[in-house]
């Protein structure tokens, strides 16, 4: 059994604070590579980012996604705060062109085909100096990589809208029963 367990959604749903409980059970997790692309562009000074660059963002994001699937390979369950197939999801909402290398990675770099996801969810939803979209574009977002997902042939899991105890509890009730 692929023991590489995926959150995806839009931005500000809370795949980030369920990743940081259960790395504080625990658990192994790799981590959400937009943020780490979007510090890194902007300390070097690169026009590598969302609101500047969007197809150069996601070519940084899919070789940071590679890294992550090589380098977080556990015997055990891994959580993984997005992956390459949200790359995909992104080159949709944005209309970059998907390229041959893209879509061979998301054939081949393969997951748990049960993948949460997180639903948009506005009373949590907030903007940071990473995150500029508004809460429309997170629900975009959502949209976009629930097709990616089901595109490639993924099951999702639906994450309800509680706390963060309970949504842990929820997936981790889910995972054992997989």
């Amino acid at each position: 059994m692929n023991k590489r367990i995926v959150f995806t959604g839009g931005p500000g749903s809370g795949k980030t604070s369920v990743i940081e409980f259960l790395n504080n059970l625990g658990y192994y997790s790799a981590p959400e590579v937009g943020r780490k692309v979007i510090q890194l562009q902007i300390k070097l000074n690169s026009d590598a980012l969302p609101w500047v660059n969007k197809a150069a963002f996601r070519d940084k994001m899919l070789l940071e996604e590679i890294n992550n699937y090589k380098i977080y390979n556990y015997s055990t369950f891994c959580f993984y705060d997005r992956s390459i197939i949200d790359c995909y999801g992104y080159s949709k909402l944005e209309n970059i062109p998907i390229s041959e290398n893209l879509i061979k990675n998301c054939h081949e770099l393969t997951y748990n085909s049960n993948v949460f996801i997180f639903p948009p969810w506005e009373s949590i939803y907030k903007n940071d100096l990473e995150r500029k979209q508004d809460y429309k574009e997170s629900v975009s977002t959502y949209n976009e990589m629930l097709c990616g997902y089901k595109y490639f042939g993924y099951k999702l899991i639906e994450v309800p809208k509680v706390s963060v105890e309970k949504r842990v509890e929820f997936i981790l009730n889910k995972v054992n029963n997989m």
